[in-house]
């Protein structure tokens, strides 16, 4: 019986090839446009969830300054306020895991008849514990290389392409601001941040090498910033607390002055960015789910029509035997019918257009089968509903009247 009635919806849908097409296009764009736009916002959310696991997790950022010099104020960064010992007394702090200061700048480097211009940062070896940073060759240098200052240097895969090519870098010689670095490992993929800087485009060296031998220190020990990190998120706050506590002790800061240095809480602005991309995700399915009511009141619309241009039809079925729910249930299959093929050929359209739009932007784009499922239930869902009323129209017509239907 159910087979006999979808055989006749079927046959009914074929015999108007030209509204059938019409009426499941609104379905097709509908879900082709859900499905490319939550492929478009996951993929944009796992880039940022990529980024966010590329920095680190639990992690501060203590910044020098700003300065202020005769009420005057200047950038962040700007000002010899930290050194190595506020970095080694942030070691003991209650729930701080790990504490890397740094001093960076910028060098041009040159292999052979190849130079590049990079960014150089002078650490500790808990950089890259910090970082969550590995190495894909080679081995980082130690703490002896930090007290003798020696010459030696970790490389981004960026800068080894720019320099090396297809060689192995490691072991050889390469020269910084005229100096030479021998070259001990090789730091694994990182990919872009969230600001857009490649990570790769880095050469990484023991902290007192920059501050003696590349960059210099307008005082001694002193550092541009300090990376901390903390045991877990739920110590952060007090981490945070600790951390401003203990610098305006040791800079002997006054109740009422400015602090000479800045905490940046990374996690809360790598979260911050999570929910904006999470927002934007919904926000687009959401718009594109749109098309899909449209498409709705589009069928609806046909199968109104539908009724009316085949009333006498039903009269004529009602006449030889068949029942109130018979015509309902074959007007609904119709209507089913249209939005589940409309709802496939619009699934295979969203993937291909993710695709192109991957294949052109080089966006990362993920689609998900639950993205896919969710479009899927959401159609079926949409034409049963506005099937449902032009399919108990026909149902309940007077079977005489329509009969007498012009």
């Amino acid at each position: 019986m159910f087979s006999a009635m979808l055989g006749e919806a079927w046959h009914a849908m074929g015999a108007n090839r030209l509204r059938t097409f019409l009426t499941m296009l609104g379905m097709v764009i509908g879900v082709g446009a859900v499905v490319l736009m939550m492929a478009i916002g996951q993929g944009a959310e796992q880039a940022v969830k990529k980024s966010i696991q590329s920095m680190g997790s639990n992690l501060f950022i203590v910044l020098a300054g700003p300065p202020n010099m005769g009420g005057a104020r200047s950038a962040t960064g700007n000002a010899p306020s930290l050194n190595v010992k506020d970095a080694a007394a942030m070691e003991d702090l209650e729930g701080v895991s790990n504490v890397a200061p740094i001093n960076m700048g910028s060098a041009q480097v040159i292999y052979a008849g190849n130079n590049w211009n990079t960014s150089i940062i002078g650490t500790t070896p808990s950089y890259l514990d910090v970082r969550s940073w590995n190495l894909s060759d080679g081995y980082v240098f130690s703490d002896s290389d930090i007290r003798s200052a020696t010459r030696v240097a970790l490389i981004g895969k960026t800068v080894v392409q720019n320099l090396f090519g297809d060689d192995d870098p490691v072991g050889k010689t390469i020269r910084i601001k005229d100096s030479p670095f021998i070259i001990l490992g090789v730091l694994d993929n990182k990919g872009q941040s969230l600001d857009g800087r490649d990570q790769d485009d880095t050469i990484i060296i023991p902290l007192t090498t920059s501050q003696r031998r590349v960059f210099g220190a307008q005082f001694s020990g002193s550092v541009r910033q300090i990376i901390v990190q903390a045991d877990s998120d739920k110590v952060m706050p007090m981490v945070e607390d600790s951390l401003n506590s203990l610098l305006r002790q040791r800079h002997r800061i006054r109740e009422g002055m400015d602090n000479d240095f800045s905490v940046r809480n990374l996690t809360a602005l790598a979260n911050s960015a999570a929910e904006t991309t999470k927002t934007m995700s919904l926000l687009l399915g959401a718009i594109a789910s749109v098309s899909l009511l449209v498409g709705g009141i589009g069928i609806m619309n046909i199968m109104l029509v539908s009724v009316t241009e085949r009333t006498r039809e039903i009269g004529i079925r009602m006449a030889i035997g068949a029942r109130e729910r018979d015509i309902l249930m074959q007007f609904l299959l119709e209507a089913i019918v249209i939005s589940i093929v409309g709802c496939l050929i619009g699934i295979g359209i969203g993937v291909g257009g993710a695709l192109l739009v991957s294949h052109i932007t080089q966006a990362p784009i993920v689609v998900s089968s639950q993205s896919i499922l969710t479009a899927f239930i959401v159609a079926a869902t949409v034409g049963v509903f506005f099937g449902f009323y032009p399919a108990r129209k026909a149902a309940q017509l007077n079977p005489i009247e329509a009969l007498r239907f012009q």
